[in-house]
């Protein structure tokens, strides 16, 4: 006698129903924290290229603060390069630091950080921390105690209260550290271990930060300001904050940032008008890669024109499976269109950069996803330099030599199993 598999007795029926009812609650816990917001509900019309001036001037004047020239822009790979770099510019500091993230773990290079801030604080440097209440919870208590000891405001971002239980899934995102008015950081590291090292290994990220100069600086600076108001109620401001900039290179830039829960524009508005802009390569490298319908739609139609598409990804080591499977249930309207999708096999892969026609580089916090155009507080620099587009675009083919390529054949080819997995962690995308 044939014995039937328990997931053949169930029956895709029942499957079926329980995909069904976890849809709905996914829609009811998703409406609870979601809120209202001004969204964009229509595909972008296109009206121009990268390569026109009208490009600029929406990016400028439509979406964000104006571009600004004479910046300096240093690209930082790997906790190796990103960490001391960011230790160096806070010991150095003279008069202010300002520094924002959603991850702060205990760890030895928590430690480290913790012990430079206080450093400074301790010789007359005026220092503001703040952390996400959600992203910091593993932060050591030791560390915040050193830090406040030594005078170092340190504030949480949006801590659990019965009055903002509605905004409770809406958290600050960005990674901001500025010294001086003058010295800025920002891309895709939080203050953990998992980011120290050169991503030798599963337990070492790969990840890109970069160091600038410049007036774009005070952009940053904005930015830090604006949630700092909001998790203190204090306005911070004068010289030692925001100096007469001064140009340090030849890099145009601007700082775009978002913040959904106070009505700001989303940031999925300015990747849109990019990816709709574009007319020959777009290169993508995303930790969490879960294009909505209008995203994926400006991407297929960029495909449809001819733009060449490249995407890398997380691959097995990833730290949420659940936003792998959601991806990876998007990719059939991009896969048939053409773009080409890599999974990154080393180790994770956290890296946010996007590369427009060899001319603009976005980077920053920002992920491809619902959570970062849609709910979190984010902030991304967008550079309109060709030879800085060239450098990043080789970082991505070095990066793409150690992915794996998913083509739509094997995509086609998933067990019935894992396509059901994927197709509720995908319901779960808004939310994640």
């Amino acid at each position: 006698m044939r014995i039937r598999k328990p997931e053949t007795l169930w029956g895709k029926g029942a499957i079926v129903l329980v995909t069904v009812l976890l849809t709905l609650t996914t829609v009811v816990v998703i409406r609870n924290f979601a809120g209202e917001r001004a969204s964009v509900r229509m595909a972008i019309p296109r009206l121009y290229s990268l390569d026109d001036p009208q490009f600029i001037r929406s990016m400028s004047i439509e979406l964000g603060p104006s571009v600004v020239g004479g910046n300096r822009v240093a690209p930082l790979e790997n906790g190796d390069e990103i960490f001391p770099a960011m230790l160096t510019a806070i010991r150095g500091a003279k008069h202010t630091i300002t520094f924002e993230t959603y991850i702060y773990w205990a760890a030895e290079i928590g430690r480290q950080f913790a012990e430079a801030l206080a450093d400074r604080a301790r010789a007359g440097v005026k220092v503001h921390v703040l952390v996400d209440w959600v992203g910091s919870g593993k932060i050591d208590k030791g560390d915040v105690a050193l830090m406040k000891e030594a005078g170092v405001e340190y504030r949480t971002f949006r801590p659990l209260r019965w009055y903002n239980i509605t905004r409770f899934n809406k958290r600050t995102h960005r990674k901001l550290l500025v010294v001086d008015g003058r010295v800025g950081f920002t891309g895709g590291v939080g203050i953990a271990a998992v980011w120290t090292g050169h991503a030798q290994d599963p337990d070492h990220w790969r990840d890109s930060h970069f160091r600038i100069e410049g007036p774009v600086v005070s952009q940053m600076q904005a930015s830090f300001m604006e949630n700092w108001m909001e998790a203190t109620g204090e306005v911070l401001h004068g010289e030692g904050y925001f100096p007469a900039p001064d140009s340090a290179g030849t890099d145009s830039a601007q700082i775009f940032s978002s913040s959904p829960a106070r009505g700001g524009q989303s940031m999925e508005l300015m990747y849109l008008l990019a990816i709709t802009a574009a007319q020959r390569s777009i290169y993508l490298e995303s930790a969490y890669f879960i294009p909505d319908g209008l995203s994926k739609q400006a991407l297929v139609d960029a495909l449809k024109r001819g733009v060449k598409i490249q995407i890398i990804a997380p691959g097995s080591h990833m730290d949420v499976e659940t936003v792998r499977r959601a991806s990876r249930s998007r990719w059939g309207d991009l896969l048939e269109a053409g773009a080409e999708i890599y999974e990154y096999q080393p180790t994770m892969i956290h890296c946010k950069v996007m590369v427009v026609d060899e001319r603009m580089v976005s980077v920053g916090s920002t992920n491809f996803d619902p959570r970062s155009f849609q709910l979190n507080d984010e902030a991304s620099l967008n550079l309109y330099d060709s030879e800085f587009a060239r450098h990043e675009i080789a970082v991505f083919l070095r990066d793409k030599t150690r992915s794996r390529q998913i083509t739509l054949e094997e995509w086609r080819a998933r067990p019935f199993r894992e396509k059901m997995l994927e197709k509720v962690a995908s319901l779960l995308g808004p939310a994640m």
